[in-house]
Protein backbone atom coordinates (compact mmCIF):
# COMPACT_ATOMS: atom_id res chain seq x y z
CA UNK A 1 0.00 0.00 0.00
CA UNK A 2 2.51 2.44 0.66
CA UNK A 3 4.96 1.93 -1.96
CA UNK A 4 1.95 2.27 -4.58
CA UNK A 5 1.00 5.50 -2.64
CA UNK A 6 4.74 6.44 -2.88
CA UNK A 7 4.75 5.99 -6.53
CA UNK A 8 1.53 7.77 -7.05
CA UNK A 9 3.13 11.02 -4.97
CA UNK A 10 6.02 10.48 -7.63
CA UNK A 11 4.22 10.44 -10.68
CA UNK A 12 1.71 13.24 -9.39
CA UNK A 13 4.70 15.65 -8.65
CA UNK A 14 6.31 14.87 -12.24
CA UNK A 15 3.28 15.55 -14.07
CA UNK A 16 2.96 18.93 -11.85
CA UNK A 17 6.61 19.74 -12.69
CA UNK A 18 5.63 18.95 -16.49
CA UNK A 19 2.74 21.47 -16.33
CA UNK A 20 5.10 24.06 -14.96
CA UNK A 21 7.40 23.67 -17.89
CA UNK A 22 4.16 23.38 -20.33
CA UNK A 23 2.82 26.88 -19.13
CA UNK A 24 6.33 28.65 -19.40
CA UNK A 25 6.64 27.40 -22.57
CA UNK A 26 3.11 28.94 -23.81
CA UNK A 27 3.78 32.12 -21.82
CA UNK A 28 7.15 32.53 -23.70
CA UNK A 29 5.24 31.79 -26.86
CA UNK A 30 2.30 34.49 -26.19
CA UNK A 31 5.24 37.45 -24.79
CA UNK A 32 7.78 36.82 -27.86
CA UNK A 33 10.05 39.05 -25.87
CA UNK A 34 13.62 38.70 -24.19
CA UNK A 35 12.24 39.02 -20.61
CA UNK A 36 10.77 35.52 -20.58
CA UNK A 37 13.00 33.33 -22.66
CA UNK A 38 11.64 29.78 -23.49
CA UNK A 39 13.16 26.52 -21.31
CA UNK A 40 14.73 25.26 -24.61
CA UNK A 41 16.95 28.75 -24.24
CA UNK A 42 17.39 28.13 -20.52
CA UNK A 43 18.52 24.93 -20.61
CA UNK A 44 21.17 25.83 -23.23
CA UNK A 45 22.57 28.30 -21.36
CA UNK A 46 22.55 26.47 -18.31
CA UNK A 47 24.66 23.54 -19.99
CA UNK A 48 27.05 26.02 -21.80
CA UNK A 49 27.49 27.68 -17.87
CA UNK A 50 28.16 24.14 -16.50
CA UNK A 51 30.77 23.13 -19.06
CA UNK A 52 33.02 26.27 -19.03
CA UNK A 53 33.14 25.62 -15.10
CA UNK A 54 31.47 29.06 -14.53
CA UNK A 55 28.41 27.77 -12.57
CA UNK A 56 29.98 25.09 -10.66
CA UNK A 57 32.65 27.35 -9.43
CA UNK A 58 29.95 30.20 -8.09
CA UNK A 59 27.70 27.59 -6.96
CA UNK A 60 30.22 25.97 -5.00
CA UNK A 61 31.38 29.30 -3.26
CA UNK A 62 28.02 30.26 -2.35
CA UNK A 63 27.22 26.63 -1.21
CA UNK A 64 30.47 27.18 0.89
CA UNK A 65 29.23 30.17 2.86
CA UNK A 66 25.55 28.55 3.27
CA UNK A 67 27.47 25.38 4.90
CA UNK A 68 29.33 27.54 7.35
CA UNK A 69 26.81 30.28 8.14
CA UNK A 70 24.06 27.66 8.66
CA UNK A 71 25.96 25.15 10.76
CA UNK A 72 27.04 28.48 13.04
CA UNK A 73 23.63 29.37 13.49
CA UNK A 74 22.12 25.67 13.76
CA UNK A 75 24.36 25.13 16.60
CA UNK A 76 24.12 28.53 18.74
CA UNK A 77 19.79 28.03 18.06
CA UNK A 78 20.10 24.74 19.14
CA UNK A 79 22.18 25.89 22.69
CA UNK A 80 20.03 28.86 22.85
CA UNK A 81 17.02 27.81 22.42
CA UNK A 82 17.18 24.71 24.87
CA UNK A 83 18.73 26.94 27.32
CA UNK A 84 15.63 29.86 27.31
CA UNK A 85 13.57 26.71 26.65
CA UNK A 86 14.27 25.49 30.53
CA UNK A 87 15.28 28.54 31.97
CA UNK A 88 12.43 30.81 32.70
CA UNK A 89 14.16 33.41 34.18
CA UNK A 90 16.35 33.82 31.39
CA UNK A 91 13.72 33.41 28.97
CA UNK A 92 11.87 36.90 30.24
CA UNK A 93 15.30 38.48 30.39
CA UNK A 94 16.02 37.61 26.95
CA UNK A 95 12.47 37.74 25.02
CA UNK A 96 12.55 41.37 23.96
CA UNK A 97 16.09 40.83 22.47
CA UNK A 98 14.51 37.91 20.09
CA UNK A 99 11.77 39.88 19.06
CA UNK A 100 13.83 42.98 18.20
CA UNK A 101 16.47 40.62 16.32
CA UNK A 102 13.44 39.22 14.57
CA UNK A 103 12.42 42.29 13.15
CA UNK A 104 15.40 43.85 12.39
CA UNK A 105 15.54 43.80 8.57
CA UNK A 106 18.14 41.35 6.66
CA UNK A 107 19.22 44.38 4.52
CA UNK A 108 19.82 46.34 7.57
CA UNK A 109 21.87 43.63 9.38
CA UNK A 110 24.00 43.21 6.23
CA UNK A 111 24.69 46.75 5.67
CA UNK A 112 26.20 47.31 8.94
CA UNK A 113 28.32 44.52 9.43
CA UNK A 114 29.53 45.15 6.13
CA UNK A 115 30.41 49.42 7.80
CA UNK A 116 31.90 47.70 10.64
CA UNK A 117 33.63 45.17 9.91
CA UNK A 118 34.56 45.67 6.07
CA UNK A 119 33.97 43.64 3.03
CA UNK A 120 35.25 40.68 4.01
CA UNK A 121 34.17 36.83 4.68
CA UNK A 122 33.67 37.19 8.00
CA UNK A 123 31.38 40.24 7.71
CA UNK A 124 29.14 37.94 5.46
CA UNK A 125 29.06 34.62 7.27
CA UNK A 126 28.05 37.40 10.32
CA UNK A 127 25.26 38.87 8.93
CA UNK A 128 23.82 35.73 7.76
CA UNK A 129 23.97 33.83 10.99
CA UNK A 130 22.53 37.03 12.68
CA UNK A 131 19.66 36.97 10.37
CA UNK A 132 18.78 33.09 11.00
CA UNK A 133 20.00 32.98 14.96
CA UNK A 134 16.69 34.20 16.40
CA UNK A 135 13.92 32.01 14.08
CA UNK A 136 16.55 28.82 15.54
CA UNK A 137 16.10 30.11 18.53
CA UNK A 138 12.48 30.88 18.67
CA UNK A 139 11.58 27.27 17.17
CA UNK A 140 13.70 25.20 19.68
CA UNK A 141 12.66 26.95 22.45
CA UNK A 142 9.11 25.89 21.64
CA UNK A 143 9.75 22.79 21.43
CA UNK A 144 12.08 22.52 24.85
CA UNK A 145 9.07 23.74 26.41
CA UNK A 146 6.69 21.05 25.20
CA UNK A 147 9.19 18.10 26.37
CA UNK A 148 7.32 15.77 28.95
CA UNK A 149 8.10 15.80 31.91
CA UNK A 150 6.97 12.55 33.04
CA UNK A 151 9.31 11.19 30.61
CA UNK A 152 12.07 13.47 31.88
CA UNK A 153 11.26 11.97 35.82
CA UNK A 154 11.09 8.08 34.27
CA UNK A 155 14.82 8.78 33.09
CA UNK A 156 15.61 10.07 36.47
CA UNK A 157 14.37 7.34 38.59
CA UNK A 158 16.04 4.68 35.75
CA UNK A 159 19.01 6.63 36.47
CA UNK A 160 19.75 6.95 32.67
CA UNK A 161 22.82 8.63 31.84
CA UNK A 162 22.95 12.09 30.48
CA UNK A 163 23.52 11.10 26.99
CA UNK A 164 21.01 8.02 26.96
CA UNK A 165 18.46 10.48 28.48
CA UNK A 166 19.08 12.87 25.50
CA UNK A 167 19.11 10.23 22.95
CA UNK A 168 16.07 8.63 24.46
CA UNK A 169 13.97 10.89 25.69
CA UNK A 170 14.85 14.26 24.85
CA UNK A 171 15.67 14.15 21.08
CA UNK A 172 12.95 12.15 19.80
CA UNK A 173 10.44 14.92 20.85
CA UNK A 174 12.90 18.31 19.87
CA UNK A 175 13.39 16.37 16.50
CA UNK A 176 10.41 17.81 14.56
CA UNK A 177 11.27 20.95 15.81
CA UNK A 178 14.70 20.90 14.95
CA UNK A 179 13.53 19.48 11.14
CA UNK A 180 11.61 22.88 11.04
CA UNK A 181 14.15 24.92 11.92
CA UNK A 182 16.02 23.33 9.49
CA UNK A 183 13.97 23.30 6.40
CA UNK A 184 12.68 26.78 7.21
CA UNK A 185 16.89 27.64 7.66
CA UNK A 186 17.64 26.37 4.14
CA UNK A 187 14.62 28.45 2.55
CA UNK A 188 15.71 31.91 3.98
CA UNK A 189 19.11 31.59 4.45
CA UNK A 190 20.45 31.26 0.63
CA UNK A 191 17.83 34.25 0.14
CA UNK A 192 19.91 36.38 2.82
CA UNK A 193 23.34 34.81 1.05
CA UNK A 194 22.38 36.31 -2.35
CA UNK A 195 21.88 39.56 -1.28
CA UNK A 196 25.01 39.37 1.13
CA UNK A 197 27.19 38.41 -2.41
CA UNK A 198 25.21 41.10 -4.28
CA UNK A 199 26.03 43.75 -2.15
CA UNK A 200 29.73 43.17 -0.85
CA UNK A 201 31.67 39.80 -2.72
CA UNK A 202 33.27 39.50 -5.94
CA UNK A 203 32.34 35.65 -6.39
CA UNK A 204 29.07 33.76 -5.66
CA UNK A 205 25.31 33.39 -7.06
CA UNK A 206 24.18 36.36 -5.80
CA UNK A 207 26.69 38.50 -7.65
CA UNK A 208 27.05 36.51 -10.46
CA UNK A 209 22.78 37.27 -10.12
CA UNK A 210 23.50 40.93 -9.84
CA UNK A 211 26.21 40.86 -13.10
CA UNK A 212 23.24 39.52 -15.50
CA UNK A 213 21.02 41.86 -13.91
CA UNK A 214 23.25 44.71 -15.11
CA UNK A 215 22.98 43.15 -18.46
CA UNK A 216 19.96 42.06 -19.17
CA UNK A 217 20.33 38.58 -19.17
CA UNK A 218 17.63 37.16 -18.22
CA UNK A 219 18.00 33.30 -19.57
CA UNK A 220 21.30 33.62 -17.23
CA UNK A 221 19.26 34.54 -14.53
CA UNK A 222 17.29 31.80 -14.87
CA UNK A 223 19.25 29.52 -15.53
CA UNK A 224 21.46 30.01 -12.12
CA UNK A 225 17.99 30.24 -10.17
CA UNK A 226 17.33 26.49 -11.52
CA UNK A 227 20.92 25.34 -10.72
CA UNK A 228 20.46 26.74 -7.15
CA UNK A 229 16.87 25.04 -6.49
CA UNK A 230 18.07 22.07 -7.90
CA UNK A 231 20.64 21.24 -5.50
CA UNK A 232 18.85 22.72 -2.67
CA UNK A 233 16.09 20.17 -3.63
CA UNK A 234 18.57 17.76 -3.77
CA UNK A 235 19.56 18.56 0.18
CA UNK A 236 15.71 17.86 1.10
CA UNK A 237 15.69 14.81 -0.91
CA UNK A 238 19.18 12.87 -0.42
CA UNK A 239 19.90 14.48 3.10
CA UNK A 240 16.95 15.99 5.65
CA UNK A 241 14.49 13.29 4.43
CA UNK A 242 16.60 10.27 5.08
CA UNK A 243 17.29 11.76 8.83
CA UNK A 244 13.65 12.13 9.36
CA UNK A 245 12.96 9.17 8.44
CA UNK A 246 16.03 7.56 10.41
CA UNK A 247 14.91 9.95 13.77
CA UNK A 248 11.15 8.88 13.28
CA UNK A 249 12.10 4.81 12.92
CA UNK A 250 10.62 4.38 15.78
CA UNK A 251 7.25 5.05 15.36
CA UNK A 252 4.44 2.87 14.11
CA UNK A 253 1.96 3.70 11.74
CA UNK A 254 -1.33 1.14 12.86
CA UNK A 255 -3.96 0.85 9.97
CA UNK A 256 -7.35 1.23 10.14
CA UNK A 257 -9.02 -1.61 9.92
CA UNK A 258 -13.41 -2.65 10.19
CA UNK A 259 -14.04 -5.27 12.75
CA UNK A 260 -15.91 -8.26 11.09
CA UNK A 261 -17.47 -11.48 12.07
CA UNK A 262 -18.81 -14.50 10.03
CA UNK A 263 -22.15 -15.63 9.90
CA UNK A 264 -24.17 -18.54 9.09
CA UNK A 265 -23.39 -18.66 5.06
CA UNK A 266 -19.99 -18.28 4.83
CA UNK A 267 -20.92 -14.11 4.68
CA UNK A 268 -19.07 -11.69 6.78
CA UNK A 269 -20.44 -8.59 8.29
CA UNK A 270 -19.13 -5.41 9.76
CA UNK A 271 -19.89 -4.66 13.10
CA UNK A 272 -20.76 -1.61 14.45
CA UNK A 273 -17.30 0.97 15.75
CA UNK A 274 -19.17 3.66 17.37
CA UNK A 275 -22.28 2.11 19.08
CA UNK A 276 -22.49 -0.67 21.01
CA UNK A 277 -25.35 -3.14 22.00
CA UNK A 278 -26.39 -4.75 24.96
CA UNK A 279 -29.67 -7.30 25.28
CA UNK A 280 -32.63 -6.46 26.92
CA UNK A 281 -35.64 -9.59 27.72
CA UNK A 282 -37.98 -10.39 24.62
CA UNK A 283 -34.54 -11.21 22.72
CA UNK A 284 -34.20 -7.80 21.03
CA UNK A 285 -31.53 -5.94 21.52
CA UNK A 286 -30.96 -2.05 22.28
CA UNK A 287 -28.44 0.41 21.00
CA UNK A 288 -26.83 3.36 23.13
CA UNK A 289 -23.70 5.24 22.43
CA UNK A 290 -19.95 4.83 23.73
CA UNK A 291 -20.20 7.70 25.16
CA UNK A 292 -22.37 6.27 27.39
CA UNK A 293 -20.99 2.99 28.11
CA UNK A 294 -19.30 4.37 31.42
CA UNK A 295 -23.27 5.57 32.38
CA UNK A 296 -24.77 2.24 31.97
CA UNK A 297 -22.02 0.19 32.86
Amino acid sequence: MSASLSRRNHILAALSLLLLLALWQLLAWALHSNTLPEPARVALVFWQAVVSGELPYHLGVTLLRLIGSFSIAMLLGCAIGVLLGKNKTLDAFFDNWLVIFLNVPALVTIILCYVWFGLVESAAILAVVINKLPNVVVTIREGTRTLDRDLLEMAQSYRFSKRKTFVHVIWPQLHPFVMAATRSGLALIWKIILVVELLGRSNGMGYQLHLFFQLFDVASLLAYTVAFVAVIQLIEVLLLKPLDRKALRWRREFPTRSRTSSVPGGRRRELPTESHTSSIPGGRRSEFPSAQRGQRG
